[in-house]
């Protein structure tokens, strides 16, 4: 089997300080912004949007130069959110090769994609970086496209071109000509190179793989050959793939602290979008999503929010969220949020022509939910018996519905009902040679017809809990009722409970 021939998709996107700030801020796409670095009153101007640009803004302004714009909003530097929108583009790469190369400097993301071999998949190389160039616009990022069999050559003109034609194909073979008219700033030369070429009249790409390859070499030394291989498209390169990681995760500093819970849920609902977006992109669901909060003093507030099955539906997130912060209230304003999210498997269940409609998973959850606020969360769940015999064994966990298919459950045969009563019911007991005889319950005397008992239970007899009761299964009477029920004596206690009645 013949090894295919190499082909590169090189991923870049400019003023990235900019854009990882506006991803999650989009009130702020349809003004001009400004990046501000270093601490006061060293402040200046290290990236900038479109629109600020088109105000005449440059790098490098200082803030009192900036204070003459009105109408430009100014952010501060966020390496955090940099960091994580880096963290996500490479994990968007990753999702067209698993060989990729991470090659991004301070201000700009640059990645390249080794994609020979992957047209089975994704399609031509045009297809493809049209796919990725749609993918990474849908997370809220700018960027060019550049393929080509010759590494730096899709770097280079990645670097060269304009946001209005974002994706470029060089042929193979063909790369020279296709750099030719690349500017040679696009190349990161030094001072006293870009001076020399200047001297020269070299301005372009092609017009330095013209030169003589001897003669630049004589003049400027390796460095001049290097940099005429790059022009012509022919320096090689060993790749030096990196392992993105995958982590279902989103983190934003908020301008102003917030203390409106509509005020965050706005700010929520677009993290919201692009952790669906990135689980969809990978066939997956969420699991359960994570909120911590940054207050106010150096204070954190962290919620979990599980539903019963994993979903990608935007508005039950919402409500979920909204539930839990109403039933658990941050104590102070909010300065940051983060959005980490457990992946886990789509729950489609294909059900029989005939089978009953099923009612919506996101009603259980949002049920469960306005019930926790009322009841409190240790309250809500499904019960789990504790190894013990002791009445009363056992304990609640969240609810959790079975991936089993439903056609595989097996039937459950129901016994005869028993309500049991919670908090169980204090009585008064009249005995006859240690046999109930009758008893008051709720201000009615029963006198006992049959007792069937006692059962006696003890534990724990090792710790301070330890416990001794004998349980009674009687029929009693009054003059118009008949009552079947189940007394409990607890004898370390000396007290009798009515804890059930069989129907």
């Amino acid at each position: 089997m013949t090894k295919p021939a190499e082909l590169y998709a090189c991923l870049y996107a400019r003023e990235f300080p900019a854009q990882a700030l506006l991803r999650l801020r989009p009130d702020l796409h349809a003004k001009p912004c400004v990046v501000m670095a270093d601490k006061p009153p060293f402040e200046q101007v290290c990236s900038l949007n479109k629109k600020a640009r088109a105000l005449g803004i440059v790098h490098g302004m200082t803030q009192v130069e900036i204070d003459t714009f009105p109408s430009v909003v100014v952010l501060p530097r966020s390496e955090s959110d940099e960091a994580a929108t880096k963290s996500i583009l490479l994990e968007c790469a990753g999702g067209f090769s698993p060989r990729v190369e991470d090659l991004s400097e301070d201000g700009t993301f640059l990645c390249v994609i080794d994609i020979a071999g992957t047209r089975s998949l994704f399609g031509p190389p045009e297809v493809l970086a049209q796919n990725l160039l749609t993918r990474v616009r849908t997370l809220g990022v700018t960027a060019c496209i550049a393929v080509s069999s010759n590494f730096h050559a899709a770097v280079a003109l990645a670097k060269g071109l304009s946001p209005q034609r974002a994706v470029k194909v060089i042929p193979a073979g063909e790369e020279r000509t296709a750099l030719a008219s690349l500017p040679l700033v696009v190349l990161d030369l030094t001072e006293k190179q870009t001076e020399t070429f200047s001297l020269w009249g070299i301005h372009t790409f092609g017009m330095l793989a013209a030169l003589p390859e001897k003669e630049l070499i004589a003049r400027m030394g390796q460095a001049g050959k290097y940099l005429r291989q790059l022009a012509r498209g022919e320096m090689a390169h060993l790749f030096q793939p990196i392992e993105p990681v995958f982590t279902l995760e989103e983190h934003i500093e908020l301008d102003t602290p917030v203390e409106l819970l509509d005020s965050l849920l706005f700010v929520m609902n677009v993290m919201l979008e692009q952790l669906i977006f990135r689980a969809t992109a990978r066939m997956l669901a969420l699991a359960s999503l994570t909120m911590t909060l940054t207050l106010e003093g150096c204070a954190t507030h962290s919620r979990t929010v599980r539903p019963a099955l994993p979903t990608n539906e935007n508005q039950l997130w919402i409500k979920l969220l909204h539930l839990d912060l109403e039933a658990h209230p941050p104590p102070a304003a909010i300065l940051a949020l983060t959005l980490a999210a457990e992946p886990g498997s789509t729950s489609n269940v294909q059900l029989g022509l005939f089978s009953p409609q099923l009612p919506e998973p996101s009603r259980l959850d949002v049920t469960l939910a306005r019930i926790r606020v009322i009841v409190g969360e240790e309250n809500v769940g499904r019960a789990v018996l504790d190894d013990t015999h002791r009445p009363e064994g056992f304990h609640l966990e969240p609810f959790v519905v079975p991936s089993t298919h439903f056609s595989e459950l097996t039937p459950i045969s129901l016994p005869s009902a028993i309500r049991q009563l919670r908090p169980s019911e204090a009585v008064s007991v009249t005995l006859q040679s240690d046999r109930p005889k009758a008893f008051v319950f709720q201000e009615r005397r029963y006198r006992v017809e049959r007792a069937y008992g006692p059962w006696r239970t003890a534990g724990e007899w090792w710790t301070s809990t330890l416990w001794e009761c004998e349980q009674w299964d009687l029929i009693a009477h009054t003059q118009d009722a008949t009552l079947c029920c189940c007394l409990i004596h607890d004898l370390m206690l000396k007290q009798w409970q009515l804890v059930a009645l069989y129907d």
